[in-house]
């Protein structure tokens, strides 16, 4: 049986210098600190929440507690938290704005807090977007269509489109990578040089997380209505039955033992 040819391409060694060092660390890690402190420097410090807000949503995550950790409650002790719980959600004792129940919600771009958010996420996206067009315009006036490395483990053949582009060029070996692919690999795969560089908590590719805390300062509740949130809770906790971690606890140990 006949070996397989291998694939040989002799490619000069100043490649490595003049195309694959620049694109890795010039655009991509260079371009991640810069854009880590550019959104440091855009974004605006966070507002102190009133406290019937902190408290109506402190509330709401009491009663999910109470769900998740009744186990552990004796019967009496999780009966009376329950009837309380019930009783403050019906009647709206944790409303951060009670005035405002049953009626409609007010338009979102009219809430200062909502709009602040939606400042903020794009301004994120600014940070994100421009830097990142700036070098893709860079990366194909200068360094499109070069072969720039070899993969030394095997690949199938679903990863040639993710691997050569820019490259046309049907019977290539799919372990060989061009320039524009390897700027694809280290944009979405330097998250854990950003964390060793510039500390965990970075702006570096972090645009996802950056819109998530933006949706949640413009509603700190997380969901439509508080007073329909609290309504559900009310009834999740109406179906639940107890049942404690210490009932038969003495039969139990008996049995272990014996």
């Amino acid at each position: 049986m006949a070996e397989p040819v291998v694939q040989t391409i002799y490619r000069d060694p100043a490649l490595f210098y003049w195309i694959l060092l620049p694109i890795t660390v010039l655009p991509q890690i260079l371009t991640g600190i810069l854009r880590h402190y550019l959104s440091t420097l855009l974004q605006s410090a966070p507002k102190q929440q009133a406290i019937n807000h902190v408290r109506q949503q402190r509330s709401l995550m009491r009663g999910v507690n109470l769900r998740n950790n009744y186990q552990q409650l004796s019967p009496s002790s999780f009966a009376a938290r329950k009837a309380y719980m019930i009783q403050a959600y019906k009647d709206g004792s944790f409303l951060a704005e009670p005035e405002m129940r049953g009626q409609p919600k007010g338009n979102p771009m009219a809430d200062p807090a909502a709009m602040e958010g939606m400042m903020g996420m794009m301004k994120g996206q600014v940070a994100m977007m421009v830097p990142q067009s700036l070098i893709m315009g860079w990366i194909n006036a200068f360094f499109s269509g070069y072969v720039i490395m070899k993969l030394p483990f095997p690949l199938t053949p679903q990863f040639k489109s993710m691997l050569q582009s820019g490259v046309g060029t049907r019977d290539l070996d799919v372990r060989w990578v061009s320039s524009l692919s390897w700027y694809f690999l280290t944009l979405f795969g330097l998250q854990p040089v950003y964390n060793f560089i510039l500390g965990s908590n970075n702006a570096a590719s972090q645009v996802t997380q950056q819109m998530a805390q933006a949706q949640m300062g413009a509603n700190p509740m997380g969901g439509q209505d508080p007073d329909k949130d609290f309504l559900n809770e009310a009834e999740n906790l109406e179906v639940l039955e107890h049942h404690c971690l210490l009932d038969g606890v003495e039969d139990r140990l008996l049995s272990s033992v014996a």
